[in-house]
C-alpha cells in the first residue's frame, strides 16, 4: 500500500481539513499520515476558533512521519501562519518530498479566515516553486496573483502566471465560484492549457471541497497516475460526493467520501 501526507489544519466538524483528507486517501486505497498545523472549532456553520501549533511541533510531526513511513505524494491546506510555512517549506526541501500538491487553503466555506495575511509571502516565495500543482480556486488565485478574475481567460492567465512567474510546475484553477451557468470550469495549465467541465449542481452541501479535491488527487499521484489522469478522475469523484452527500447538519454540510470516482 503507497503512502500519502497531509499537512494541514484539523476540522472538529470532520467535512475538511485533516479529516477530509485521510477519508479520501483511505476512499482511493492510499495509507493516509498527517501533520497537524492547527486546530479549528467549527461545523457546518461555520469557524467560531482556532489556534495554530507551534512551527517547531508542526516540523517534529513532518520529520516523524517521513523517517518511517515515507509518502509517495502529499499535500498542504491550512498553514495558518507564516512560521509553520516557513517550517515546512524547510522540512520538504530537507527530507526532498515528491509529489507536492499545494492547495492553498485561505478561506473556509463558511467565508471564515485561516490564515494570517504574511504567510502569502511565503507561500509565493517558498512552497509554490516547490509543488508538482497547485490548487487555488478563484478568491485564492486572486490573492496570490494580484490579478482580478471574473472569466475564464483570466483564470488561464492566473493560471500561466503562478507557473511562469511563480515556479509551480502546474495549476489548477477551481472554476465553482465562477458565473458560468449551469457549468462549473476548472483551468488546468502545465505548458498547456485543458478545460474540464461538469454540470453544476444546485446544494449547500459543499463544505471541505477543495480539501477533497486536493487530496484525491494526492492519492492518485501517490499510485503513479498521471496529472491529467489524477486531476480528471478526482473532479469526477468531487462531483459525485457532493451529488451525493449525506445533508449533514444545518449549514454547509460536508461531503460523501465513500463516492464513485466515474
Amino acid at each position: 500500500m503507497r503512502i500519502a501526507l497531509t499537512i494541514a489544519g484539523s476540522d472538529s466538524g470532520g467535512g475538511a481539513g485533516i479529516q477530509a483528507d485521510l477519508k479520501t486517501f483511505q476512499r482511493f486505497g492510499i495509507f493516509g499520515t498527517s501533520a497537524i498545523t492547527a486546530i479549528t472549532a467549527q461545523n457546518t456553520r461555520g469557524v467560531s476558533r482556532w489556534e495554530a501549533l507551534s512551527p517547531d511541533l508542526v516540523r517534529a510531526q513532518i520529520d516523524s512521519v517521513v523517517e518511517d513511513l515515507v509518502p509517495s505524494a502529499f499535500k498542504t491546506g491550512m498553514l495558518a501562519n507564516a512560521g509553520i510555512a516557513s517550517s515546512v517549506a524547510a522540512a520538504i526541501r530537507d527530507h526532498s518530498l515528491q509529489n507536492y500538491v499545494l492547495d492553498p487553503v485561505m478561506v473556509a466555506t463558511s467565508g471564515d479566515v485561516l490564515f494570517e495575511q504574511d504567510t502569502i509571502d511565503v507561500i509565493r516565495r517558498d512552497l509554490i516553486p516547490r509543488a508538482s500543482l497547485v490548487t487555488p480556486n478563484l478568491h485564492e488565485a486572486a490573492i496570490l496573483t494580484g490579478e482580478e478574475i471574473v472569466d475564464e481567460d483570466g483564470m488561464s492567465h492566473a493560471a500561466e502566471t503562478m507557473m511562469k512567474g511563480m515556479g509551480a510546475q502546474a495549476v489548477l484553477i477551481k472554476g465553482g465560484h465562477l458565473d458560468s451557468g449551469d457549468r462549473v470550469v476548472d483551468i488546468l495549465y502545465d505548458g498547456d492549457l485543458r478545460a474540464f467541465r461538469s454540470r453544476r449542481l444546485d446544494t449547500t452541501n459543499t463544505h471541505g471541497t477543495g480539501c477533497t479535491l486536493s487530496a484525491a488527487i494526492t492519492a492518485q499521484l501517490a499510485k503513479g497516475e498521471s496529472l491529467h489522469a489524477a486531476v480528471r478522475r478526482s473532479i469526477d469523484y468531487v462531483h459525485n460526493a457532493i451529488a451525493s452527500a449525506p445533508g449533514l447538519g444545518s449549514g454547509r454540510g460536508p461531503l460523501n467520501h465513500l463516492a464513485a470516482d466515474s
